[in-house]
């Protein structure tokens, strides 16, 4: 057989590394731009305002409340039972990529034993066939990953949909709100009595659902 250690071509070899593919939804927030515009139409800001009521909310009237919907995430049942059926298929994923990434170790190590005693070309089918091999499995993992997090990120929806926004909505009706603000953008001063709702929140939704099953991901 010929030797082939001299080829570079036949030692290229791609090693793999851990592939964590995690779906991550980004909301971009666009600048305006205002320019002032020198063609007809143009109007002054007191002629704008005719269009103005004078009528706005009155503060003797408004009963306002915050609520935190990190705290919501993080403490209800039905989203930490979510979450741990999210983490069992995670973890599922990660034992596959060990188990798979040892027998790609492996045979990395055959094709290298094999550099003086295969023919260049038997190499190159070897080296070639092993790089296809990784190339599947990082597409694989990929797309497996991504179905995790769209079977969570529709399980999540749902609860929101079906079991949250009703539930807020109760306790808006019932302690007769005028606004309720997401605590994660609030300032609240220390003697604004009864203004955090989210413990009750957390109760109601708790009463109302404890559970909620996650689609099977694609893969799995």
């Amino acid at each position: 057989m010929a030797k082939t250690s001299n080829n570079p071509e036949t030692k290229k070899y791609v090693k793999t590394g851990i592939i964590a593919a995690i779906v991550i939804v980004v909301a971009a927030l666009g600048a305006w731009g205002i320019s002032a515009l020198r063609s007809g139409g143009e109007t002054s800001v007191e002629e704008a305002m005719e269009v103005v009521t004078e009528e706005a909310a009155n503060g003797a009237n408004l009963r306002i409340a915050v609520v935190r919907m990190d705290a919501i995430q993080n403490e209800a049942t039905a989203l930490q039972d979510l979450k741990k059926q999210k983490e069992s298929y995670e973890a599922k994923l990660r034992d596959e990529l060990e188990k798979r990434q040892k027998e790609l170790e492996k045979e990395k190590t055959e094709i290298e034993k094999s550099q003086d005693v295969l023919s260049r070309d038997a190499l190159q089918r070897r080296v070639v066939d092993y790089q296809n091999k990784v190339t599947e499995l990082q597409r694989d993992l990929t797309e497996r990953a991504q179905s995790i997090e769209i079977a969570f990120q529709k399980a999540l929806n749902e609860v929101q949909a079906k079991h949250l926004d009703p539930v807020i909505e109760g306790v808006i009706a019932k302690k007769n709100l005028s606004l309720v603000i997401d605590g994660r953008f609030a300032r609240t001063g220390v003697n604004a009595e009864n203004l955090d709702i989210t413990n009750e929140v957390i109760s109601a939704l708790n009463k109302k659902v404890s559970s909620v099953k996650m689609d099977t991901p694609q893969g799995f």
